[in-house]
């Protein structure tokens, strides 16, 4: 079995800008409302927007109703309920900022294939039809349309979501009949940013089936990249993007945890199995899609090992000839011979295929990730701990 390298630079024009957020039903109407333009630059606009719509008007209605802050013996008064305070005053953002993050991180990720001369010149139809279906299917409206009679059939049935209790600032005051907040937060708040959570899993989704049909391709690998991925080290690189999303979801973690520690008098360990699982879950969300390089990579390294292993073996038997046997001209000094180094470099070679890793992305990236999903949950620490005994431990440990 051969590795598909490439003889000669592609003559294949260089890929279009590529974007999972660029395009739309609900982009549009963000264009035509001014709350974006054709760079998603506006992003101010739209955070401020997002948080006139589904958190003020649940201030508003929560004060007039006496709920806001404790009155009429409410358990979990509108401020003091830290998931919802969270839920739209901090994932929501972070999931409009995370649009202008992965547009601009990955809009140029589709030259790289070109660059590197990954794809084969035979294949480049088969490359230019999943950009195309990628974005036809980002453009969809039957898509988002049937995003919105999900969150409005199964979101709405789960309306308690984020409720430890019957007895909040979402009831009325028979405690089982939505107060007017309870209505708004019901029908307009949790729809609007269930839809953008959705929208973003949807978009993942077109990104990993994009991956998978370009996995279809048998790609011109290079063992010996010294990115251990055969070429393919940039898409590594695309995670990170993803970032803002990951905090989103670490936030949204956070606080549902901490309601239950204020109110439900829960502690943070009793939470140790659902963070490691959640943190895990999300991880491999991001990572998930470039697992589907597996093969090739395997393939590609299986095939390099054996190449270069007779490429090297070849070699060392002429070394071994030539300078321990004396077949050599007696006059060739060995000192400052070419021939020395160019085992070396052979051997170096053969160790970086040696180290080729299965997947396009290492455990620092792994590793990453679960840092920075955690992050949000950090402040939870100080429900176990003082910040400053916290602090002198940190010191302790640092100095």
């Amino acid at each position: 079995m051969e590795i598909n390298r490439p003889d000669t630079p592609s003559s294949h024009p260089e890929p279009a800008d590529f974007s999972l957020v660029l395009g739309g039903p609900l982009f549009q109407l963000l264009r035509q409302s001014r709350l974006s333009d054709d760079a998603l630059t506006l992003v101010h606009r739209r955070i401020f927007a997002g948080i006139v719509i589904t958190w003020l008007p649940l201030l508003l209605l929560s004060m007039w109703e006496g709920r806001a802050w404790g009155r009429n013996n409410t358990f979990i008064p509108f401020l003091l309920n830290v998931e919802v305070q969270a839920r739209f005053l901090l994932a929501l953002p972070l999931l409009l900022v995370a649009e202008l993050v992965v547009h601009m991180r990955m809009r140029r990720a589709l030259v790289n294939f070109h660059a590197r001369h990954l794809i084969p010149d035979s294949d480049w139809t088969r490359f230019d039809a999943a950009i195309s279906s990628a974005m036809r299917l980002r453009n969809s409206v039957v898509a988002e349309i049937v995003l919105v009679v999900l969150v409005y059939t199964v979101g709405v049935v789960s309306r308690d979501y984020v409720v430890v209790d019957a007895n909040t600032w979402t009831a009325g005051s028979a405690g089982t009949v939505l107060s007017l907040a309870g209505w708004w937060y019901t029908l307009v708040s949790v729809p609007i940013f269930q839809f953008l959570l959705l929208r973003w899993y949807f978009r993942v989704f077109i990104w990993a089936r994009f991956l998978w049909q370009v996995s279809r391709i048998k790609l011109q690998l290079m063992p010996t990249h010294p990115d251990r991925a055969g070429g393919l080290g940039f898409l590594a690189n695309t995670v990170h993007a993803f970032a803002p999303v990951l905090v989103a979801h670490g936030v949204l973690l956070s606080a549902l945890i901490a309601d239950r520690i204020f109110f439900g008098g829960a502690t943070l360990p009793q939470f140790t199995v659902e963070i490691i699982i959640g943190v895990g879950a999300l991880v491999f969300l991001v990572l998930g899609p470039l697992i589907v390089f597996t093969g090739q990579l395997a393939r590609a390294k299986r095939v390099g090992l054996g190449e270069y292993g007779v490429l090297a073996q070849g070699y060392v038997r002429a070394f071994d000839a030539k300078w321990v046997r004396g077949v050599r001209d007696p006059d060739e000094p060995f000192v400052g011979s070419a021939d020395i180094q160019s085992l070396a470099d052979l051997g170096n070679s053969y160790e970086v295929i040696k180290t080729m890793r299965y997947v396009p992305f290492s455990k620092e990236t792994v590793l990453q990730l679960a840092v920075v999903t955690l992050v949000p949950l950090a402040p939870l620490l100080l429900t176990m701990i003082s910040l400053e005994e916290l602090l002198k431990r940190l010191l302790t440990a640092v100095f």
